[in-house]
């Protein structure tokens, strides 16, 4: 392990950011935090997360696929990407690095998609430990510590250093630049840190949640509990919740006549609107119940069926604290736990 006074973190930046670009969580205008390009004299956001997760930085809202150009019967397809550029992400929250392990799954297993691959080999995560989880957090709920966090490399924020280790390959070759900068540290400061953090996990009002009533063959039984309309009746179908969602996937793929050619791009899309999968037939999901039970049974249920257990939710609390109607996935969660135990 290794430190860093905290007097140095601008250096720790700069260095940082010779390598590519460094992102890292600075407030906006409007006091939320938010992943910015690092320049000089910004400063780290002291917010537990930011407003929109991570996963924008490999999949990202929108993002150009391909351009035709058309002359006559002859057509040029041109590969618009440009993202060529080593980055690192710093101040990553546990949770949103699990969020990749997921995303991982479904876009790198075959057919792997190109776009997200490409980002992902050039991105570095550093993951910074949580220390005053709020009211909305339950990530331990799925195996995640805040307090020691997964990532290339991870830190930990005391009153007077940064403390940093590296997980992967690429956090090696991370530490290894920013060598000139860093001592070896006893790790005594960290381990009481996780211990404090550890402290305050056990008294927040989210602590006992578990999702153990979904292991196993339960699909049929949460499919069909009918407490799915009372739950729905409240929802917008506005989509935030998919929206600030760092684990959600789903796109749609359109064509724009640019009047010169046809650009192909994809935007990030809600299960939660009337018009998502829309076919030629319509809609396969016809009622606001439907496609909110879509959204909680695939978190819950498809997903980990078909990834070994593996949750479709890191407990982030994005969801608690943006519904406009105060619905989220722990609400439902507990509400269906009877009927899919009888």
């Amino acid at each position: 392990m290794k430190k860093l006074p905290l007097s140095q973190m601008p250096a720790l930046y700069a260095a940082m950011a010779q390598g590519g670009a460094l992102y890292l969580p600075v407030d906006n205008a409007a006091g939320d935090a938010q992943f910015t390009r690092w320049q000089e004299g910004m400063e780290l956001s002291r917010a537990l997360n930011t407003v929109r997760s991570a996963k924008d930085f490999f999949f990202p809202q929108t993002e150009n696929l391909v351009s035709f150009r058309m002359q006559g019967k002859t057509i040029e397809i041109i590969d618009p990407r440009t993202e060529g550029e080593d980055f690192v992400l710093f101040g990553v929250r546990a949770c949103d690095a699990r969020s990749f392990t997921i995303l991982d799954k479904v876009f790198l297993a075959d057919p792997v998609d190109s776009y997200y691959k490409s980002r992902r080999e050039h991105g570095t995560v550093v993951t910074l430990a949580c220390t005053r989880p709020e009211e909305t957090c339950f990530c331990q709920s799925f195996g995640i510590d805040p307090a020691d966090p997964e990532g290339d490399a991870a830190c930990w924020l005391t009153e007077d250093a940064l403390y940093i280790t590296a997980r992967t390959a690429k956090g090696e070759a991370l530490l290894a630049r920013l060598d000139g900068l860093l001592e070896d540290a006893d790790p005594a400061p960290v381990e009481a840190q996780k211990a404090q953090t550890a402290a305050i996990l056990a008294k927040l009002p989210l602590a006992q949640f578990t999702t153990r009533s979904f292991g196993g063959d339960v699909l049929m039984k949460a499919f069909d509990s009918p407490k799915w309309a009372s739950l729905s009746e409240a929802c917008l179908g506005c989509g935030t919740c998919t929206f600030v969602c760092p684990t959600c996937q789903c796109y749609d793929i359109r064509d724009f006549d640019t009047g010169h050619g046809i650009q192909r791009y994809r935007c990030w899309d809600s299960c939660m609107y009337s018009d998502f999968t829309k076919m030629a037939h319509g809609n396969p999901r016809t009622s606001q119940l439907e496609r909110f039970r879509q959204r909680f049974m695939h978190k819950l249920v498809y997903f980990p069926a078909n990834n070994d257990g593996e949750y479709g939710c890191v407990g982030c609390g994005r969801c608690l604290a943006k519904c406009p109607i105060s619905m989220n996935i722990v609400k439902v969660a507990k509400a269906l736990e009877g009927d899919v135990h009888e």
